[in-house]
């Protein structure tokens, strides 16, 4: 009896995997934009935004992540989809990184209170300068390389956009003008490598809005 051997793929068969995850990935980004378009309507206190019941926040904090994270995610998803491997790597890769993402939030959720202006002031200028530090440009290092698994790259991307997430949540947890500034951020620092051109008055400007904000 002979034992069957599995092909292997032909060269359009990686570039069809490569593109079915691009679609699938720009889908999620845009699903989780319309979910947290709609649900964080009407909810942006500035610092005096409430997170309401748990579900109801998770409900949003997860499309909330999907669209802020998954953009930067989009080239480590084609180079698994283009190896090859099994069907439900790519799913696999995204879930976990999304999990991650989603245990950060039930932190959050622990954590978060309303605050005065001072508070968020602190925290940016806190934030502002961390993101000159050792250990952020370790992390985003980290969060822009190849990763072995899911949960690897999301525990990098964590240490990496924690500084700009906690600036989120300070000014605005709910406001759709701080998601979609941070997103860029964000998607900035992980397609592109520190450069202080970049990086430092990115850093001054977080500084600078916590002074005005500390100054209130």
């Amino acid at each position: 009896m002979t034992t069957p051997v599995m092909r292997r793929p032909k060269a359009a068969e990686p570039r069809a995997l490569a593109g079915t995850a691009i679609a699938a990935t720009v889908g999620l980004v845009a699903a989780g934009w319309v979910v947290a378009i709609t649900r964080m309507s009407g909810m942006d206190m500035g610092v005096a935004t409430k997170l309401g019941s748990f579900p109801f926040f998770l409900s949003v904090w997860v499309p909330m992540m999907a669209a802020m994270m998954l953009p930067g995610l989009l080239p480590s998803a084609v180079r698994l989809a283009a190896t090859w491997r099994r069907p439900f790597d790519v799913p696999s890769y995204i879930g976990s990184y999304l999990t991650v993402w989603a245990l950060v939030g039930v932190v959050v959720y622990t954590l978060y209170r309303p605050h005065s202006p001072a508070t968020a002031g602190a925290v940016a200028v806190a934030v502002g300068m961390y993101e000159l530090t050792p250990l952020k440009r370790r992390f985003r290092h980290l969060c822009r390389a190849r990763a072995a698994s899911g949960w690897e790259l999301g525990v990098c991307c964590v240490g990496s956009c924690i500084g700009l997430m906690v600036v989120m949540l300070a000014l605005g947890a709910m406001s759709l003008t701080w998601m979609a500034a941070i997103s860029a951020a964000v998607l900035i620092q992980k397609l592109v490598p520190p450069r202080a051109v970049i990086d430092i008055p990115l850093a001054a400007a977080m500084v600078a809005l916590g002074l005005i904000e500390l100054a209130r």
